[in-house]
């Protein structure tokens, strides 16, 4: 089999990474976890939380987006997270 003709793997939901990139005080940041949270509990995906005042890059690439949300470290959503969007994106 030619490697063009090969599909790509699709990772499982366990195997995926969400990060919740946001600042403290912030309630869509808030809102954006609970979705997070859920739907991680349901999958079985991993998440992680970055607090984008403590890191220049990442202030200077999602300061006007926050909260920014990333599957396996590729931009997935921003501002509001869609609950159904996110399972399916991670394969649930």
């Amino acid at each position: 089999m030619s490697p063009l003709s090969r599909r790509k793997e699709k990772k499982r939901a366990a195997e995926r990474t969400v990060t919740l990139i946001g600042k403290p005080g912030c309630h869509l940041c808030d809102d954006a976890q609970e979705v997070i949270e859920e739907v991680c509990a349901e999958t079985g995906a991993q998440w992680e939380k970055k607090d984008i005042s403590q890191d220049p890059e990442l202030y200077r690439l999602y300061w006007e987006q926050i909260p920014v949300v990333l599957i396996d470290g590729e931009q997935h959503t921003f501002w509001r997270v869609n609950p159904d969007r996110l399972r399916r994106s991670l394969g649930a």
